[in-house]
């Protein structure tokens, strides 16, 4: 009797390791949008390594002498057509618009090592397209976390900046967590957005992507391919863009583009990063900050922004979530070309 129960229980422990094992070691398929080309993509080799895909949108009329250059959100986001179609109207106030595809995400090249995604890879890449653009100074616009990376360079390079732009602003790293707790002024009727970014990632995340993630940031190596897992991170995108949006219906869909090892191990290089806190302090730099209603990014990491800055201007954009074009496309284009003509 006791044999037969030791051997019933030893083979339900292999069964369970079975069963734990192909949920964590077996390739999982996705069915999501692919990586659909872009119109007029070109790309750069950067002295960094990183091969970068990107558009150059030509200014028309009398050119300005600084580019704009936009640094899209993630870390693991992308360039789309519809991006490219948001500020292409800035090229017709004469600027040469910049928009590419960070290094591990979009049409840009994986990287084999991940342990090259931080944060000071961006910003180096980012140091190389400023010089690509030939330009003395450029004008930055930060989508969440495009803005961190612009205050990043701003603080190496704040010569080479003639005027920043953040939208929906992510916070500056080392983070001050008691700006997590403050209130906004009540006269500002910001709403909290229907879902939170937390609930829509539960609702994705499996346990293989979950050991994924958990082998890339303690050893450093990548379990699943580059493929499988840019498709999760494309659904997961399309899940957590619910929480990027006062109307849920309004969500933007997922899109085939997402990078996520560039997502996990950039993010997670940012808690080693330099305070760049003393570099801006008394900038002289003018700073604008574009934040939606509903934005799920807390009210305390911008006051930090304007406390830094002392030539600064907030406009909160009614009806509109942390992706704030996507709910007002028309007062985010005004706003942005009030902003960058002021």
């Amino acid at each position: 009797m006791k044999r037969t129960i030791v051997f019933v229980f030893s083979f339900f422990l292999l069964v369970c390791a079975g069963v734990l094992s192909f949920l964590v070691f077996y390739p999982r398929k996705y069915d999501v949008p692919s990586l659909q080309p872009q119109t007029n993509m070109l790309s750069w080799s950067l002295a960094t390594g990183s091969e970068i895909a990107y558009t150059r949108i030509a200014a028309k009329g009398q050119k300005k002498p600084f580019p704009v250059i936009y640094l899209h959100g993630g870390p693991g986001g992308f360039i789309s057509d519809e991006t490219v179609a948001r500020f292409a109207p800035l090229s017709e106030n004469g600027y040469d618009v910049y928009l590419y595809d960070q290094v591990g995400s979009g049409h840009s090249a994986r990287l084999e090592n991940i342990e090259e995604y931080t944060a000071v890879r961006h910003l180096r890449d980012l140091e190389e397209i400023v010089k690509k653009t030939g330009a003395e100074k450029v004008i930055l616009i930060g989508q969440s976390w495009g803005a961190i990376l612009a205050g990043l360079f701003t603080a190496n390079h704040p010569g080479k900046v003639e005027r920043l732009i953040f939208t929906g602003p992510g916070p500056i790293y080392p983070v001050r967590k008691e700006l997590e707790a403050m209130a906004p002024p009540d006269s500002l009727r910001f709403k909290k957005p229907l879902i939170s970014n937390r609930l829509a990632s539960e609702k994705v995340k499996n346990l293989r992507s979950k050991a994924v993630s958990l082998f890339a940031e303690i050893f450093h190596r990548k379990l699943a391919s580059d493929g499988e897992m840019d498709n999760f991170q494309t659904l997961l995108t399309g899940e957590t863009n619910k929480s990027i949006v006062c109307d849920t219906s309004r969500s933007p869909g997922a899109q085939g583009g997402s990078g996520f090892y560039v997502q996990i191990m950039t993010m997670r290089s940012l808690r080693d990063v330099k305070d760049p806190r003393p570099a801006l302090r008394n900038s002289s730099i003018p700073l604008y900050i574009m934040k939606g209603q509903c934005d799920n990014q807390v009210w305390g990491y911008v006051t930090e922004y304007l406390e830094l800055f002392p030539r600064h201007r907030l406009v909160v954009i009614p009806d509109a979530g942390h992706s704030i074009a996507d709910e007002q496309p028309e007062l985010f284009l005004n706003t942005l070309r009030e902003f960058i003509n002021d």
